[in-house]
């Protein structure tokens, strides 16, 4: 599980006090597959970086029971100085996986070619998500934090991508984040609406996209 106890968050910005998410006590599911929906701009990434725990709520905490992956396409889990190779042995250690396995998994996937012996600061927008990806689905993880933003790739590197998402998510829970209903339909069934800094959660997805739907705006 994922409690929330008494989180909020805000951002100063030009025209006064952007509140993210009003104080907030809600336990999520860790092994569900959940969407969270929300307008662009609402503060779904925010959201998912303060579950992961690389973005500090201004109040409350938040204490996790299951393991969480890093978000997807985030970047947290990649150390820009290393290499490719350097970081899925990092990321084993760390995780006390098997290391050759993931490394050799970590190669397979990403694709990188002879990047993956090149310092990650050398890569693109597109190879960092790409060695991102890779090493989240190396470590099998109680829940996935994925973020729908942060989609990269060809086709065939997206498909290769759902591939191993959809091996992952018939062992493991997912917190899904977007602003597409059809999108949160094939992955979710279960749903949370993030609207004017307040989460409201629905135990049935098409009851959440439908009050998702009932009003425009964040």
């Amino acid at each position: 599980m994922i409690y929330m106890y008494d989180i909020a968050k805000a951002y100063k910005s030009p025209t006064g006090k952007r509140i993210i998410l009003h104080p907030t006590t809600l336990a999520i599911p860790s092994h569900r597959a959940v969407a969270i929906l929300g307008r662009n701009g609402a503060g779904k990434s925010t959201l998912l970086r303060m579950i992961a725990g690389v973005e500090p709520p201004d109040q409350g905490r938040i204490v996790r029971t299951s393991s969480l992956s890093w978000p997807l396409g985030f970047g947290g889990g990649v150390h820009q100085h290393l290499t490719g190779r350097q970081n899925a042995q990092m990321i084993a250690d760390l995780h006390g996986a098997d290391l050759d396995a993931v490394v050799d998994f970590v190669v397979d996937f990403a694709e990188l070619g002879d990047y993956i012996d090149m310092s990650v600061d050398t890569y693109s927008s597109g190879m960092k998500a790409r060695l991102n990806f890779a090493i989240s689905f190396a470590i099998d993880f109680d829940c996935y934090l994925i973020d729908e933003a942060t989609a990269t790739g060809d086709k065939r590197f997206k498909e290769k991508s759902l591939a191993a998402f959809n091996d992952r998510r018939s062992r493991s829970g997912l917190l899904f984040i977007s602003h597409s209903p059809n999108t949160v339909r094939q992955f979710c069934d279960m749903g949370i609406v993030l609207r004017r800094g307040r989460l409201v959660p629905f135990e049935n997805l098409e009851e959440a996209i439908r009050y998702y739907e009932s009003e425009p705006g964040l």
